[in-house]
């Protein structure tokens, strides 16, 4: 800190972060400029808490040291030659350091790009290459992070052309320059954030600043509803929307306390949040469903040491929200005082800011269970009459849009849909982002003349609030993140024998409605210790590009299906496996393997 060491802050930490009502004038949002809230936040006690992976308390910034950090930072990239309008790209680590250097960019009136930490995304050259292609699609005028990533962020800059590459060390050794800040106005620009797709060709999401304004301000005044006593807990990354949006810029513009713990740190010790929860008496926090399941599972006989009754907002949102993992942490942390009232599905997604439905607060999530075969059949969610799980589907209503917000469901041609007829889902509001930065295509193919955006997303209307089905696109969701399948599919390709075009990947439903990811793979070898080698090799080489686990089954050439113009068609070639038509190549167990080994 400025003028405290880090023993005094933690000495501190009983008078400026326990559970109290803010001290101070209170406003959920309503702001033009980030700017504007964060000084107005200022004027509070209030501000964000960091602790370490294991709990500890490291700094406390308040958001006063906050805008007076940033009016600093802005004065150091200026002193790096850096220039008003320059992009910014900068690790989102959950630090201090990305805090003020975010805000400082807002001061000088830079665009800062979040770029993610390096944790389970793959090995060291797949994340090199993936910001590489963030900070070229950006253009960024420099890349900066903390030194121990220094020479990551230099091999990515070579890469993409970027000439400069600082650390947080060395522009804090800075002098700030001496003239005037020149920060963004209510009509300019705001951040840009990648969406979540693939690494060869991410798509940098432009938010305004009247956008994230509209947006914080929904969240706070009507999706939330922010109490006097509220304090948040995170330990989303900074880099997703959720995280940066909804924890570090929604709290802020309703001066609102958040802690933070690290994302490696929640998913060596996913315990630790409901521990840290109870402790400091926290009233909110989001998690994509297997946070929640997670957390459950590793919690064991410690959830009746805990004490989450103070817990009011338990969101859920990056991924389709599952009923079971609702209903199982809710049991298994009944003893902690946690009411499962508290659970508030909701819908976003980057393109919009962040947040587009809520549920009602205060009230049991709602479900809706469907005849599957109607589903498919007709595309209409007609309710069940059957609870057996190969029959029935069951959803969870993600809420109603934000005010001037509004959803619709669209037929292929565009055309309303009545409800529970199953459509795409398209969006509009003043929390939309201005475009893909710098990429006409992309934005054209997303946007319409009459100003809805086609999320990709497919789902239908249940009495006014938005139910979500699936999605249009090839596009896979796993554990919240969305991952594009080519991703899956080239890495598996550089596995000899296998070559390009052999590689097919999409994620299929199992009998519980969770996800898991199915790759397809033309393999030629006959030996079936062979073929064994190669399944457990392309595993390895999917969990290492794209960080997730994979079934991998071994067809016969000329297996998967193509489009007239030779490009792969996932869509069909998923329903010929899902139908049967695509017959697997018998491949031993290890167990199998050694044994024939030992016969030999």
């Amino acid at each position: 800190m400025n003028s405290r060491s880090e023993e005094t802050a933690e000495a501190s930490l009983p008078e400026k972060a326990a559970p109290q009502a803010v001290e101070g004038p209170r406003r959920n949002g309503g702001f033009s400029t980030l700017i504007e809230g964060l000084e107005f936040a200022a004027r509070t006690n209030s501000g964000y808490v960091f602790h370490a992976p294991r709990g500890k308390v490291e700094r406390v910034l308040s958001y006063a040291e906050l805008a007076d950090e940033a009016r600093a930072m802005a004065g150091r990239l200026k002193a790096a030659g850096l220039k008003r309008g320059d992009r910014i790209a900068v690790v989102a680590e959950t630090t201090p350091a990305f805090m003020i250097l975010f805000f400082g960019c807002q001061y000088a009136g830079m665009l800062p790009c979040s770029m993610p930490y390096p944790m389970h995304i793959g090995g060291k050259d797949a994340y090199i290459e993936r910001i590489a292609a963030m900070m070229r699609a950006a253009d960024a005028a420099a890349a900066v992070g903390p030194a121990e990533l220094k020479d990551h962020l230099q091999k990515a800059a070579e890469r993409a052309g970027v000439s400069r590459v600082i650390t947080h060390e060395e522009l804090a050794a800075l002098s700030p320059a001496a003239d005037a800040l020149a920060p963004f106005s209510a009509d300019e620009a705001a951040y840009i954030q990648y969406s979540s797709g693939s690494t060869s060709a991410p798509k940098g999401v432009l938010i305004s600043q009247r956008a994230i304004c509209a947006n914080t301000t929904g969240i706070l005044r009507h999706g939330l509803k922010i109490r006097n006593e509220d304090r948040a807990f995170s330990w989303l990354p900074l880099y997703h929307d959720m995280g940066l949006v909804g924890f570090c810029l929604a709290p802020m513009m309703g001066q609102v306390p958040v802690h933070y713990l690290p994302t490696p740190a929640f998913a060596r010790r996913p315990a630790l949040w409901l521990k840290l929860m109870s402790q400091w008496r926290c009233t909110i926090a989001y998690a994509p469903s297997f946070g929640y399941d997670l957390a459950a599972r590793r919690i064991n006989g410690e959830a009746k040491t805990l004490d989450l009754s103070a817990w009011r907002i338990a969101g859920i949102g990056g991924d389709m929200v599952r009923a079971d993992v609702l209903e199982f942490f809710a049991e298994k942390l009944a003893v902690a005082g946690f009411r499962p009232e508290a659970f508030l599905p909701s819908y976003g997604m980057a393109e919009m800011s962040l947040a587009i439905t809520f549920s009602d607060l205060d009230s049991r999530f709602s479900t809706d269970t469907v005849d599957r075969a109607m589903m498919k059949l007709c595309h209409r969610a007609v309710p069940a009459r059957s609870t057996d799980p190969h029959r029935a589907r069951t959803f969870v209503v993600c809420g109603r849009p934000l005010p001037d917000h509004e959803v619709r469901i669209v037929d292929a041609e565009g055309r309303p849909l009545p409800e529970r007829h199953i459509g795409h889902i398209w969006v509009k509001g003043p929390s939309m982002m201005d475009g893909y930065y710098r990429n006409p295509e992309a934005t054209a193919a997303v946007m319409r003349p009459d100003g809805f955006m086609d999320t990709g997303d497919m789902g239908y209307l249940l009495n006014g609030e938005l139910v979500i089905t699936g999605r249009a696109k090839d596009l896979i969701l796993y554990h919240g993140r969305n991952i594009w399948p080519q991703d899956i599919e080239w890495a598996a390709e550089k596995v000899a024998p296998l070559r390009s075009g052999d590689v097919c990947a999409f994620s299929v439903e199992n009998e519980d409605g969770s996800e898991r990811i199915v790759v397809l793979a033309e393999c030629r070898l006959n030996d079936p210790a062979d073929r064994a080698d190669l399944k457990k090799r392309i595993s390895a080489a999917v969990h290492q590009a794209a960080g997730v686990e994979c079934d991998v089954v071994l067809v016969p050439p000329h297996s998967l299906a193509f489009t007239s113009s030779g490009k792969l068609a996932r869509a069909r070639t998923r329903a010929l496996y899902l139908a049967g038509d695509i017959e697997p190549l018998p491949v031993p167990t290890g167990t199998e393997t050694m044994a024939s080994a030992a016969g030999a």
